[in-house]
């Protein structure tokens, strides 16, 4: 079948396309930077990086505009907070080759690239050296011999940065060097661009994947309703034509979407667009995200009265992600809880 959605060419003038500056932001959205609290970041190591087509479905006048505080590069960032550090998540201990991260049995995941389309400040790659220990372009061979002698790998999954960043011609010749590995079964992608800048999903692109033999899944990023807001449905259509399972993941986040009801919309919303909500995460303790935490206890209730508004298919496993467990943990995270906080909701 035909895609009924034709690829925009300037997709990459789309994703190049960006504002840098806090200040600038601030212009646009019709906001005093000298009235926000907390105020903007003067200066970090991790730029900030907002596509046009981002801020378009921000509110302007709104400091507490959800999206906004995704991205708007805050001074709180550079306040210590005990337990937030460089590498929350355990990717140094996991890293078996550059680009290659070993943390799950069955499955690795390969840091393809540091680029993404938007910088998210609570994202927990925001201090991963990637120069050092992501992929390096075509040369693959170490990682290929790495993924051709465990016969227990049967997935892998492109991260990053953002896999679809990589052009076109990146992505076809590292799926025909995955596809050479005859034990793997399945390709995951995990990406934000879909709903960031639809039309990456191009004819070329969907051809690539259509004839991958491997099963596919790919899993968006949205946190929050309104970034769905004004997507259509075409090109989440034609990634399923292709052969994609299409799943969401989403960050608990102070100020975004710490309530049931905007969760549960965000299921609705998502499932109106074909996607399936699949994991909620407690907030990765990455330095520099503190200010959007939201405590064990507070997340918990929200998740319980999440449960109450949505159907099972619509309630997405609540996990949180511990360095070194074989898995993720799933909530209540704990196993020295209160039997009454371990009541599953049903």
């Amino acid at each position: 079948m035909m895609p009924l959605h034709t690829q925009n060419p300037g997709w990459q003038q789309q994703m190049a396309d960006v504002v840098t500056d806090g200040r600038e932001l601030c212009r646009i959205l019709h906001l005093d930077p000298a009235r926000l609290q907390p105020p903007l970041l003067a200066d970090s190591g991790f730029t900030m990086r907002v596509p046009r087509a981002f801020i378009n479905r921000m509110e302007p006048g709104n400091p507490e505009d959800p999206l906004l505080l995704q991205v708007l590069a805050s001074a709180v960032e550079n306040i210590p907070v005990a337990d937030f550090h460089r590498d929350p998540v355990g990717d140094t201990a996991a890293l078996r080759q550059p680009g290659l991260l070993h943390k799950y049995h069955g499955r690795v995941l390969l840091v393809t690239t540091g680029a993404c389309a938007v910088h998210c400040r609570y994202c927990f790659r925001r201090h991963y050296p990637y120069g050092d220990a992501a992929t390096r372009g075509n040369d693959t061979a170490a990682l290929l011999r790495y993924l051709h002698d465990d016969t227990s790998i049967k997935e892998v999954i492109l991260s990053g940065g953002d896999p679809l960043t990589l052009s076109d011609n990146r992505l076809q010749h590292l799926l025909a060097e995955l596809h050479s590995v005859p034990h793997l079964t399945t390709l995951r992608v995990h990406t934000r661009i879909p709903t960031i800048i639809p039309d990456r999903i191009g004819n070329r692109f969907l051809d690539i994947f259509r004839h991958s033999p491997l099963a596919k899944v790919m899993v968006v990023h949205v946190n929050h309703p309104r970034e769905l807001t004004a997507l259509e449905r075409g090109p989440f259509q034609e990634l399923r034509d292709a052969g994609f399972f299409l799943l969401n993941q989403s960050v608990l986040l102070k100020r975004i979407n710490d309530d049931a009801t905007t969760l549960a919309q965000l299921s609705a919303s998502l499932f109106d667009l074909g996607i399936l909500p699949y994991y909620l995460h407690q907030l990765d303790k990455v330095h520099g995200a503190g200010h959007f935490q939201v405590t064990d206890a507070v997340a918990g209730a929200i998740y319980h009265a999440l449960a109450s508004l949505v159907p099972g298919y619509l309630l997405p496993k609540f996990v949180r992600d511990i360095p070194g467990q074989p898995h993720k943990t799933l909530y209540p995270f704990h196993t020295n809880a209160s039997p009454a906080s371990k009541a599953w909701p049903a």
